[in-house]
């Protein structure tokens, strides 16, 4: 397998990596699962961590291809609009966000103005879809549990699996959002762990786990295969899905789950302005 450079940019007070997957050869990149800074007290959103993202592929003389979403994420606003403007490139996610849109575009109230059929990105990806970056092939996983429209890309030797797992002490994604499901979880991480053991895997956040205390993001099939503390080899699904269940339960909402959603599932673009010329974000009281 070809092996992409990676890059990753992270944001601290979400715990969340994005990356810059470039073929080193033709100089295209993709930009994965970028952020939009957003300050919940304020009300303000700020492009500091995209604007690094755009430095560095500028500095790199790097062009981007594409611009993908593992998925509608829960605990950041995506900046994907904003990188596309400054850099160009196609918008991806995988097709099931439309089952996401029309469930929150239900929660929301949005409104007959807001399609629910993924037209707000470029590109919906299907289970098994071949692209590039560059000379490098890549191809799409669909890994939902955590939510329906969850994507894993995997890019030469470099595999981007979204909430899906992380680092093998900290376990997996939980499963109790609209659409979630953990013995569907258990399925998609086996779809990941049949890639070659040595498929580098890149993840979208890490919070510390016990006992560690720096963030970490990379490791590789075969370790996640060997040690990951939720679904290491030799664990079944009825085990899994217990756990799972059992700890989801105890588990707050996502600090960030409602401004996230709202524009995320909008492709990152923010509501449209009010009559004002101000925009909103919806608080739905008493509904989750």
């Amino acid at each position: 397998m070809m092996k992409p450079d990676v890059t990753k940019f992270f944001d601290e007070p979400t715990n969340t990596f994005s990356y810059v997957v470039a073929d080193p050869e033709t100089k295209k990149c993709a930009v994965v699962d970028s952020v939009l800074n957003f300050d919940p007290n304020s009300g303000r959103t700020s492009k500091t961590g995209a604007d690094e993202i755009i430095a560095f592929v500028r500095e790199q003389g790097l062009s981007v291809e594409w611009v993908l979403e593992t998925h509608v994420h829960a605990d950041h606003l995506s900046a994907a609009p904003y990188i596309q403007e400054a850099l160009g490139g196609r918008l991806g996610i995988g097709d099931q966000i439309t089952v996401v849109q029309d469930t929150f575009g239900k929660l929301f109230n949005a409104g007959s103005e807001f399609e629910r059929d993924g037209s707000q990105f470029d590109v919906l990806f299907k289970d098994g879809d071949a692209f590039s970056v560059g000379n490098i092939k890549a191809h799409v996983l669909h890994t939902p549990g955590h939510t329906p429209a969850c994507m894993t890309y995997v890019i030469g030797d470099a595999g981007f699996v979204g909430d899906t797992l992380f680092m093998p002490d900290y376990g997996t994604a939980r499963c109790d959002f609209p659409g979630g499901d953990a013995a569907t979880l258990f399925a998609s991480v086996r779809k990941i762990f049949a890639l070659p053991d040595e498929t580098r895997l890149f993840m979208c956040h890490d919070y510390k786990a016990p006992g560690r205390d720096t963030y970490a993001w990379e490791t590789t099939v075969a370790e996640e295969k060997a040690h990951n503390i939720h679904v290491h080899t030799g664990v079944s699904v009825d085990e899994f899905v217990g756990w799972r269940t059992s700890r989801d339960k105890t588990l707050d909402m996502p600090r960030l789950i409602l401004p996230s959603v709202q524009v995320n599932m909008r492709a990152g673009h923010l509501p449209p302005a009010e009559d004002n010329g101000t925009r909103y974000l919806k608080i739905p009281l008493d509904a989750l």
